[in-house]
This record gives C-alpha cells, structure tokens and sequence, in this order.
C-alpha cells in the first residue's frame, strides 16, 4: 500500500483502505470513511488487468475535466471528437463518465440509441464508422428520468465501460467526466492507471467563480499525478455572426484562465468565444465545426485542438 492510497481526511494511523484492517483497526473508529473501507473488496482490484488488457488498444487517453459544472466540458468534448474523426484513418472512442448528467449522446446526435452485445462485449454506439460513444444515457428508457446513485454504483458502471466494452483498436480515447474531483474522477484514475494516461484538458470560462473551482481541480491533477495538457477558457466573449464582432459576457476580473494559467506554470491552450449556433449544433446532434466553419470560434476550436496535438507530440507520444 502507498501513502497515496490513504485518503487526506484519514485519522494519522490509518491502515489504508485497502488492507485487512480496513474499517476495523482502532484508528478507524470515528473515521468518516469507516464503513465505505469496512465493507468494501480487501487486496488489489481482480479487474484491474482485464480492464489493463482492454486499454492497452488504446494509444491515447485525455480526461477533460473542470472543477465548475456548465462550462462546457461536453461540447468541448464532442467537438474535439468530431475533429479528429476528420481524419478517417483515426480512431476515436468518446466514454461519458457524467453518469447523472450525461448528455453526450444528445450531443453526438446518438439520443435514442441503445447499446449492444456481442460475444466480445458491449459494443459503443458509433456516430460514424471511426467514432464510437458509450453513455449511460444509452441505456435509459426514459432520458428524462434521474440516475440516484450512491459512489460505488456509479464507479461499478465506470469499470464496466473500460472492462466490458468492446472499443477496438483506438486512436484517441475522450473521457468526458462530471464537475468535481470526486468518486467517477479517482475511479477512471485508478483504472486507467496501469495503461496510462496522457494528461488533462482543464476547461473554465473567465469569470472569478469559475476559475476557483478549476484551481482546485488542478490541485487534484497535480496530487494524483496526472499530466495536465493545458486549459482551455470557454465562452470567453460573444461573437456575432452577422457582423463578427465580440462583446465580454463574462467578465475576467481576475485576468481570466490566461491569467490563472500562466500563475499556476500550466499550459493556456487558446479561448473559445460564444456563437450561438455552438449551442444549435449541439442539440441537433451535429459538428458545430463542419457546420459553421464561417464561426471565428471554429478556429479558436481547431487552433486549441492542434495545440493538443501538439503537446502529445511534445510529450513523446502522439
């Protein structure tokens, strides 16, 4: 067991989640984490080299995350999905860990699907023949209705998509996970963590209230050691499509996420501004970036996604 392994609010002699003490051990009473360790599996994950043998298929694996909900993780998402499936000799698979929120497949143009079985597993529901998406928003029968779900569900779900999903050779995965640094962020980490992951694209708008949430998130990358491949300001003016000309919305009274970024020493990959029909293409299923190539956030979105390119290129492993 490493020292990671313990969590930060843990009494001093805590012996570690995973060891057979776990939830008994004097130190444990008064823990707040005492009947989660109680009661959950003892020793190493039994799944974890089924799910290493899964992702070893995949080249590249990229978290976006954001500590703020509605900054538009997903549309980002979707639209760095659809870009690099451009390229029809690349791979991509796109995994929706926002498992209460998920609205990947309406934004793919995917709501209505259903996931299927094959003897080699489930298989993702592709929005074109190199772009495949698994959701949990595929397997409900109503997509109004609410996922109440308690952590270890939610992370069983998340094995399930690494462990039993049949994603293929891959190019790129995209794991478009929900605001926080809580249960579906440690669970894709410590899955994935065997195979490997490239980094995080960290996503904010300009705004103050914003950017204090994404400051913790990256603290969180930085304590589990994740590579953080830069962030992204998002909605960062409005941009008219008639006349091209940019108003502040949200206003960065702090400097915005250029500021933020260049005080924490993390990559700024570029600043995305508001156009209306962003948020048409992404209810009516479509690429926003082959729909509206006219849109001055068009280029700020393919000027970020070289960026990433880039940086994996950088990095040894593009």
């Amino acid at each position: 067991m490493s020292a990671t392994d313990i969590p930060e609010n843990a009494p001093e002699h805590c012996p570690g989640p995973t060891t057979e003490q776990a939830g008994t051990a004097s130190a444990c009473q008064g823990c707040p984490n005492q009947n989660v360790c109680a009661t959950a599996p003892k020793g190493p994950d039994p799944d974890l080299p089924f799910i290493k043998e899964r992702m070893d298929s995949v080249k590249h694996k990229i978290l976006i995350l954001s500590g703020k909900g509605g900054v538009g993780k997903s549309t980002f998402t979707s639209q760095l999905g659809f870009a690099l499936a451009n390229d029809e000799n690349i791979q991509v698979g796109i995994m929706d860990v926002d498992v209460c929120g998920p609205s990947i497949p309406k934004i793919m143009g995917l709501e209505g699907e259903q996931i299927h079985q094959s003897l080699s597993g489930w298989s993702a529901v592709y929005v074109q023949d190199n772009l495949g998406v698994m959701s949990i928003g595929f397997m409900l029968s109503n997509p109004d209705d609410a996922i109440i779900w308690r952590g270890p569900k939610k992370n069983g779900l998340i094995k399930q998509f690494l462990k039993d999903v049949d994603w293929g050779d891959l190019d790129f995965m995209l794991v478009d996970t929900p605001p926080g640094t809580s249960d579906e962020h440690l669970s894709i980490i410590q899955y994935l963590k065997e195979s490997g992951i490239d980094g995080a694209v960290i996503i904010t708008t300009p705004q103050e209230v914003a950017l204090q949430d994404v400051r913790k998130e990256i603290d969180f990358c930085r304590k589990v050691k994740i590579p953080i491949i830069g962030v992204v300001e998002n909605m960062s003016g409005f941009v008219c499509p008639k006349c091209k000309g940019e108003s502040v919305i949200f206003s960065p009274t702090t400097g915005g996420a250029k500021k933020m970024a260049e005080d924490v020493k993390i990559p700024f990959l570029g600043s995305i501004p508001l156009d209306p029909r962003i948020g048409k293409a992404c209810d009516t299923g479509v690429s926003f970036l082959d729909e509206y190539s006219d849109s001055p956030a068009c280029k700020a979105y393919l000027d970020i996604i070289t960026e990433i390119k880039s940086s994996l290129t950088t990095q040894g492993n593009f």
